[in-house]
């Protein structure tokens, strides 16, 4: 859900002729190849590099491009990626997103990703955070579509504000929703509505209680059907307690049906990233079969 970013100055007058309709659509498929990047469309600054493999031919990890940095007023992404049969896929962020403030005449800035996760594919959605800026006017959304024996692991780490400038997320409106489909019945579904001018949400102990970042990892499904797999679950969950205990800011764990979710309620995307990364290490073996493996872009 994230962006190649660049310095912007965002006291410069607004142009409004400036805005990006962008549209990416990617198919993965398992070959004799491995997985290979089978369908590949955009349309707009939308895109992304030929897939690379760290992790050998079968799993090919993606980085998501959009070179303008970040969404003004009135840009609409749209990102669709489909794993078919027995493919396996990582995608990130070369860097943070970026939400700019909205024009005078608050037109929405959107990004809609589907996720169709499809028989005996993985799926690991891991993109950098997102950068929401003081009167920003954002409508983020992602749906998650999985084959009753597909897997994923996605995340989402959210920054409101610009905490080294001093300049807090208090004004502005930002809709976040997340929703997880299983053979097209909704096990999860997460929303934010975030307006500090009208609501305390931002402030509220039940909502940010003045924080500033804000984040949620998903994972599954996991399988409880036997006492083994039951009781190497409940060990994995104990572990992500463990991990969660050693961060210095609000750290959690819940089991929602069969899925594992983390979340993180802070002031520092790093912390929060690092916390999600070392879940993530401790997720991926048990779920999908492999030792974890960062992305190489993450290391530069």
């Amino acid at each position: 859900m994230n962006a190649i970013t660049s310095p912007t100055d965002t006291n410069k007058p607004f142009d409004t002729n400036s805005t990006w309709q962008a549209l990416l659509d990617l198919g993965l498929a398992k070959t004799e190849r491995g997985t290979v990047l089978r369908r590949c469309s955009h349309k707009g600054p939308l895109y992304v590099q030929k897939p690379f493999y760290p992790e050998g031919r079968e799993l090919a990890h993606l980085y998501l491009l959009h070179p303008p940095g970040g969404m003004v007023s009135g840009d609409d992404l749209q990102i669709s990626v489909t794993t078919e049969a027995d493919a396996q896929a990582l995608i990130t962020t070369p860097g943070a997103g970026r939400v700019y403030r909205a024009r005078p005449d608050r037109t929405l800035q959107k990004q809609n990703i589907q996720l169709d996760v499809q028989s005996r594919s993985t799926l690991e959605w891991l993109p950098l955070e997102n950068i929401i800026f003081p009167d920003a006017c954002t409508d983020l959304s992602m749906d998650i579509q999985l084959a009753d024996d597909a897997s994923v692991i996605a995340w989402e780490i959210t920054c409101f504000g610009l905490q080294a400038s001093h300049e807090p997320f208090d004004r502005g409106q930002v809709r976040q929703q997340l929703q997880v489909f299983r053979n097209k019945r909704l096990k999860l579904r997460e929303a934010l509505n975030l307006n500090p001018e009208q609501n305390p949400l931002m402030l509220n102990r039940a909502g940010l209680n003045g924080c500033s970042v804000n984040g949620l990892l998903i994972a599954g499904p996991f399988d409880f059907a036997t006492d083994v797999t039951g009781q190497a679950v409940s060990d994995l969950i104990d572990n992500l307690r463990l991990c969660c205990s050693e961060s210095e800011d609000l750290a959690a764990i819940t089991l929602n049906d069969e899925f594992i979710q983390v979340r993180y309620l802070g002031n520092c995307s790093e912390a929060a990233r690092l916390l999600f990364t070392q879940c993530w290490k401790l997720i991926r073996p048990q779920l999908i079969g492999r030792d974890g493996c960062e992305p190489r872009i993450w290391a530069t």
